[in-house]
């Protein structure tokens, strides 16, 4: 039986909503023609399966042959997308911009050159206004073909004209291709290395982004040129930990948007996305106030255009807003009342699976432990990190699967699973070593847990008070800076040290405006 993950059809038939597929079935009652009726027979069967079984889709279709079903599927596939398309073709002005050159295509291969000159004059105000480069270089350059090749008695500076602006558009594209790319490759890297671990990551990603940063006015940049270099700078500086300088380009991005508010209502995902960078600037640099504002700003404008919200872009407010909700909880200390969310996590979680990537998952779940952990749970605080340590994505966020690891040992020891965290220190000892992220907080808290299982209470307290000043000694190192943005490694020292939760730690520190490490 075919993977559920792998049929397309099935996929996109679970992605639907209700309107859409309303909206598909109305478009085939119309005719209701017996190859109409197969389709629906199809798509009705297909949507009440939990599980994809080709088998069970033979038997409640009779009239489908087992031969005859990948090109019933193949044809309802792409009825589907058509249907998908005129009902979206209002909300999405781009589907609506690429069928104005359609229509220019077929009115110039009818002869009626002019006709086809007047829409994508119009689409090319429109690719402009959306600052869609990729688009107005594709209008302009089937200006140029007309004119070239037809008698239209335009402006006689009509070639100057679309010279000019082709060379524009070319430098333009020029610098979208490589600042998009050099974005990308950034994040690439962000996702297998997470923080700079040591002084050879950090000139080995300074090498990169300097040979691979293209010389760019930026007073003459366009709005995806200037969105790209500011992601580019976003991850640049995340990764080397200067949230700071992080700071100052989330806000250039969401800044962008007050300068080109239209954009605003054409690109949501985007301005969420930039909402939500500008939230986690303010979350590493403690600025409680504005990070309060913002996601109240971001939740509010989440509200705002969820009814004309897509999946995909459902799915990114989902991840950014619960991000942001379950990163207040930590920054204030108030972990048990963060629980709350957990429920409405799982739940958003169940509702996106075919849309949300594991990636996302594997941060929900370790920011959930770290809730339960926080709050003194650490029953709870172990499911979700075994689901992690049970996740299978290679090196993906290899960083946060260490750091899960770390943790799990923690929490079995708080229960006096010492047995276990006996058996287990050796094997995330392994892993930690083969992903290569063995850091001296690591280190120290694995050689502590070693030796220190069976202490007496006495000795124990000196043995934390003993651990606490090392790791304060080892955080002014900037690289051993980064294992502190997984683990409050320190406030967990301090409670045991003080016998109180470490929500009460952390929750004093906030009251206190005590900085942490």
């Amino acid at each position: 039986m075919p993977n559920t993950q792998n049929d397309a059809l099935f996929i996109l038939i679970k992605t639907l909503t209700k309107a859409e597929k309303r909206n598909f079935q109305l478009a085939f009652n119309r005719d209701n023609t017996k190859e109409d009726v197969l389709f629906i027979q199809l798509f009705n069967t297909l949507d009440k399966m939990k599980e994809y079984d080709e088998e069970q889709i033979l038997k409640r279709v009779p009239d489908i042959r087992k031969q005859q079903l990948s090109n019933v599927k193949a044809h309802l596939y792409k009825h589907l997308l058509t249907t998908l398309r005129l009902l979206y073709k209002t909300k999405d002005p781009l589907i609506e911009l690429r069928e104005q050159l359609d229509y220019a295509r077929v009115l110039y291969n009818k002869g009626l050159y002019n006709q086809s000159l007047k829409i994508l004059a119009k689409a090319k105000t429109s690719a402009r206004e959306q600052e869609e480069v990729m688009l107005y270089f594709e209008i302009v350059e089937f200006e140029k073909l007309i004119e070239s090749r037809h008698i239209t008695r335009s402006l006689d500076n009509r070639a100057e004209e679309l010279s000019d602006e082709s060379r524009i558009i070319n430098e333009q594209l020029n610098n979208v291709s490589k600042l998009s790319t050099l974005a990308l490759r950034m994040y690439g890297m962000y996702l297998k290395l997470g923080h700079a671990r040591d002084e050879k990551d950090s000139l080995m990603l300074k090498s990169f982004f300097e040979a691979n940063l293209p010389a760019v006015q930026q007073g003459s940049m366009s709005f995806y040129e200037r969105i790209y270099l500011y992601q580019a700078y976003c991850w640049y500086y995340y990764i080397l930990q200067d949230f700071v300088m992080y700071y100052r380009y989330t806000q250039k991005w969401v800044d962008l948007f007050t300068e080109y508010p239209g954009l605003r209502d054409t690109d949501v995902d985007l301005y969420i996305k930039a909402m939500h960078n500008l939230l986690t600037a303010h979350f590493h640099t403690m600025n409680h106030d504005k990070f309060t504002e913002v996601l109240s700003e971001m939740e509010q404008f989440i509200t705002d255009k969820e009814e004309s919200m897509n999946e995909n872009t459902r799915t990114s407010a989902f991840v950014y807003l619960y991000t942001g909700k379950i990163n207040r909880h930590f920054l204030d200390g108030t972990f048990s009342e963060g629980l709350k969310l957990v429920g409405e996590v799982e739940c958003k979680i169940s509702e996106h699976q075919l849309t949300v990537d594991q990636h996302r998952v594997l941060v929900f779940y370790y920011k959930i432990a770290c809730l339960y952990f926080g709050s003194g749970d650490n029953n709870n605080a172990i499911v979700y990190l075994n689901k992690i340590i049970q996740l299978r994505i290679g090196n993906l966020r290899a960083d946060i699967q260490c750091f899960a690891r770390i943790l799990h040992l923690i929490a079995h020891y708080e229960l006096e699973n010492y047995s276990l965290v006996e058996y287990l220190i050796k094997s995330v000892y392994h892993f930690i070593a083969k992903n290569k992220d063995l850091s001296l907080v690591m280190e120290e808290i694995l050689k502590f847990l070693r030796k220190n299982m069976y202490a007496n209470p006495k000795a124990l307290r000196t043995a934390f008070k003993d651990l606490k000043g090392r790791l304060e000694v080892i955080a002014k190192n900037p690289y051993e800076r980064r294992s502190y943005l997984y683990l409050d490694i320190v406030s967990w020292l301090e409670s045991k040290i003080d016998g109180v939760p470490v929500q009460d730690v952390i929750r004093k520190k906030f009251i206190n405006k005590v900085p942490r490490i």
